[in-house]
């Protein structure tokens, strides 16, 4: 049996406007219908002799991790918060670390969260031909047989036979140029890096105190600061936020004599772009990928993402258009990669289209903003069943609530009382006030805001029951 660590960081930003910084792209179903990205890894375990996957994440990400494990029955999934991102090296000795004080020193599988992989039968293959080499002592990385001269990934170039299946790793090689990336194809020694690892807890730790002391200093340092919150594992903040910055491959793949490499030929994508997404999926008689409700004439090679409109297309060619409730993006296939450019104005000119989507979801559901003027603002609000919002009071805005379906239980002051379809309530401004859904089906209500300042800091909590602050 082996331990899968799932790294679910990174923001995704290639992919704005449907990845934001509070739902980056391992959280969206992007290519496996109805499954989000973290799901589709998970799921991909299945048939394999595998521990219940412990999963990295952001602390920003931690409930919108937590459902998701939910929803595939993994409530008491271990899920370790990161304060701050320190890349994959400080990451996965976090892991290694808490899977070596738990149990006797598992191997790790360490699988990103954001890649398509399209034949299961493959990984897993490779996956097993991984665990012996692993068991003996190696830091296993799979390499993916490359299909193109691709200029956006590392490579691994193949040194001697070792098994029946692997190979020493003879060097790591950066991002190429086309010409070196042509060669680089043309000899058949050279694959991609996947980011994906096998190795036993140990052995990576023992490696990382020969090549990175002060990194492993760190993370045990903020593991041993670290306190349990249901199924969150908080590491130390500040002796975390301390610790250096480095990946996986720098840090250890790249300096180990123990590194080996097992080919993965399974259908592999890590879906870093637009163009990337409109590759892997099944196009028309035109090269086209339509998702949503689009209309077409005379386009071709285009993919288009329509959120929550109507999107039409006449006589394009090579773009991209992609279309959500408050952002569209219109790009040439081409250019890309250069959509990040288009994140980083967004935070330069303190927006918040980066950061989240008007629908923002919350521990206890969700709220989309409906519209939004001076002094006032609607929100459409989901509350699971059984969900409750924390006790709360705001200075600068009053509330009025108009219940559509369900049943809302409310705490107004000194007074608790049912709210049902049709009736509404106000909440003054400054006054302690609660909401709760008591029934079994999702409350939904219309929420209208009005007041000089309606900014989400303006919320003094005094109870929460998902331990926000």
């Amino acid at each position: 049996m082996f331990l899968p660590v799932i790294m679910a960081g990174g923001s995704g930003s290639r992919l704005w406007p449907l990845s934001r910084q509070l739902k980056p792209k391992q959280f969206l179903p992007l290519a496996d219908a109805g499954l989000s990205m973290l799901q589709a890894t998970i799921k991909r375990l299945e048939g394999l002799d595998a521990a219940v996957p412990r999963l990295i994440c952001n602390e920003q990400h931690r409930f919108l991790a937590a459902e998701q494990l939910r929803l595939l029955g993994m409530e008491k999934a271990n899920i370790l918060l990161e304060p701050v991102g320190r890349n994959t090296a400080p990451a996965i000795a976090l892991a290694a670390l808490q899977a070596c004080a738990e149990a006797d020193d598992p191997l790790l599988l360490v699988l990103a969260a954001d890649h398509r992989i399209r034949d299961v039968p493959v990984f897993h293959a490779s996956i097993l031909a991984a665990v012996p080499l692993a068991a003996d002592g190696k830091l296993v990385t799979f390499g993916i047989v490359p299909t193109h001269p691709e200029t956006g990934y590392g490579y691994i170039e193949k040194g001697e036979g070792i098994g029946d299946t692997g190979f020493a790793v003879s060097r790591f090689v950066e991002k190429p140029n086309l010409i070196d990336a042509q060669e680089y194809l043309a000899s058949g020694n050279y694959l991609w890096n996947s980011g994906m690892f096998m190795f036993r807890a140990s052995r990576y730790l023992d490696e990382l105190q020969r090549f990175r002391p002060d990194i492993l200093a760190a993370c045990r340092s903020a593991l041993e600061g670290a306190s349990r919150d249901m199924q969150f594992t908080r590491v130390d903040q500040a002796a975390f936020a301390a610790c250096p910055e480095d990946s996986i491959d720098y840090a250890v793949m790249e300096k180990t004599e123990d590194a080996v490499m097992v080919p993965l030929d399974a259908g592999w994508s890590d879906i870093g772009s637009w163009s990337a997404l409109w590759d892997i999926s099944e196009k028309d008689d035109q090269g086209n990928v339509f998702r949503g409700d689009v209309l077409h004439q005379r386009s071709s090679n285009t993919f288009v993402h329509a959120d929550s409109r109507l999107v039409a297309t006449v006589g394009v060619e090579d773009l991209v258009i992609v279309e959500t409730k408050d952002a569209v993006l219109v790009a040439h296939k081409d250019h890309v990669q250069d959509v990040k450019k288009i994140v980083d104005q967004l935070k330069g000119c303190s927006r918040h289209e980066h950061l989240n989507h008007r629908e923002v979801y919350r521990p206890w559901g969700v709220y989309d903003s409906i519209d939004r003027g001076q002094r006032y603002q609607v929100k459409r609000i989901t509350v699971q069943p059984g969900a409750k919002l924390s006790v709360q009071m705001h200075h600068h805005r009053a509330e009025h609530w108009i219940v559509v379906s369900g049943t809302a239980k409310v705490t107004n002051g000194d007074n608790t009382y049912l709210v049902t379809e049709n009736q509404s309530t106000y909440i003054p401004v400054g006054q302690v006030h609660a909401l709760e859904n008591p029934g079994v089906i999702p409350l939904d209500l219309i929420e209208v805001q009005s007041g000089s300042y309606l900014g989400e800091d303006d919320i003094v909590r005094f109870e929460d029951r998902y331990g926000r602050e």
